[in-house]
């Protein structure tokens, strides 16, 4: 008999990248989608790894069983969102948005807009917060990127359809209660909601699954400046409230991200495919290249939103160690995150004591991500 696929709900701020994960979700058989058909789930197994500063043996992580997109608004969001869309393993049962790369309003629309073209306008779109988890107004927005519109700068038409009337946080919380221990959360995007859905209801943490967070810079220096990330840097209060919740959180950090790389080459490829979701991609990727080259000097991107969505698809294709992760929220080294792998015990009470750990990536088959990647684009 085959096994149920994972629900998952995407929290994005709708980019390139999101868009990629989401249409590969689409296509994973480890996922259901909402329209109810179900595809064979796989075992999952889980690896350990003894480099630096992560040599406890990998946690087993048991693949979830739904996946939540929390959307972001940038060309990797997108490349996210597609990819999970063409993933049978899982079913898609949302998309939550959030500021990051475009502001929150302009993230629904993007949102809206990517289901329509993925002709999957069954799946709910719920809004997320306006502003940071301590009210502030002062929003770091990255359309430099990925364009003014998080989608190449290509001023699609409005989308038809209109996102759900409950915030994304009581969405979060609806759908933990309606399927207790079966929801994963892929955050691709700032923490803000999920810090909501936290404090808004205590059951929230039982109720919910898994949340797969593509955060943080462990071990290697941020994107935004040396010390941090650019989902954490959005929110550092948010991402603190998080990772010391208790909750089972698995963080994707660019220490791992930085591994996979869609090139020129694989570029080309997807430009000659007939899949519609890689023609979609090759109109609206030229901006995110040219970032690419100009700050990184390097022939490709970063794929950071699918790498962190195969991670709740096909959690064996990475590994992980375990601690407990801090955020700096103030100083030059805001959004920082800080994990204590608890091979030294200190003589004194730190803000790490007594805190619960969660899951961090520190490896990845990353050719077998960008091949799982490239295979769900051009099979649309």
């Amino acid at each position: 008999m085959a096994a149920q696929p994972k629900k998952i709900i995407i929290d994005t701020d709708p980019g390139i990248d999101d868009t990629m994960a989401i249409f590969v979700a689409l296509r994973s058989p480890e996922v259901e989608h909402a329209d109810g058909h179900f595809l064979i789930d796989h075992p999952v197994e889980v690896t350990h790894w003894t480099v630096g500063m992560f040599n406890d043996p990998l946690p087993k992580c048991d693949p979830p069983s739904f996946i939540s997109l929390l959307f972001g608004d940038r060309y990797d969001d997108t490349m996210a969102i597609f990819v999970a869309l063409r993933s049978p393993e899982v079913e898609v049962i949302g998309l939550t948005t959030i500021y990051g790369n475009v502001y929150t309003t302009l993230a629904t629309r993007n949102a809206l807009h990517l289901l329509e073209v993925a002709g999957r306008t069954d799946i709910p779109v719920a809004e997320g917060s306006h502003v940071t988890i301590t009210k502030g107004t002062k929003l770091r927005i990255a359309d430099f990127v990925h364009g003014k519109d998080g989608l190449g700068n290509q001023n699609f038409p409005p989308p038809k359809g209109k996102p759900s009337e409950q915030s994304a946080a009581t969405f979060l919380i609806e759908q933990a209660n309606l399927y207790p221990g079966k929801v994963t959360v892929v955050a691709l995007g700032p923490l803000t909601n999920i810090a909501l859905a936290i404090q808004q209801d205590p059951a929230f943490l039982k109720n919910i699954g898994q949340i797969v967070v593509l955060g943080g810079s462990f071990s290697v220096n941020g994107n935004v400046n040396p010390a941090a990330e650019a989902n954490i840097l959005g929110d550092p209060d948010a991402a603190d409230i998080v990772f010391t919740s208790g909750a089972d959180v698995l963080a994707v950090g660019l220490n791992v991200t930085h591994q996979v790389v869609l090139t020129d080459a694989d570029r080309e490829k997807l430009a000659r495919s007939d899949g519609k979701f890689a023609q979609y991609l090759c109109k609206i990727l030229e901006v995110y290249f040219s970032y690419h080259r100009d700050a990184y000097l390097t022939k490709g991107v970063y794929l950071h939103d699918p790498t962190a969505l195969l991670a709740a698809v096909d959690p064996s294709l990475f590994t992980c160690t375990e601690g407990v992760v801090r955020v700096q929220t103030c100083g030059i080294t805001r959004g920082l995150t800080i994990l204590y792998n608890k091979q030294k015990r200190f003589g004194e009470v730190t803000e790490w004591t007594d805190k619960p750990s969660i899951k961090v990536a520190v490896t990845v088959d990353a050719p077998a991500v960008v091949k799982l990647v490239m295979e769900r684009l051009m099979d649309s």
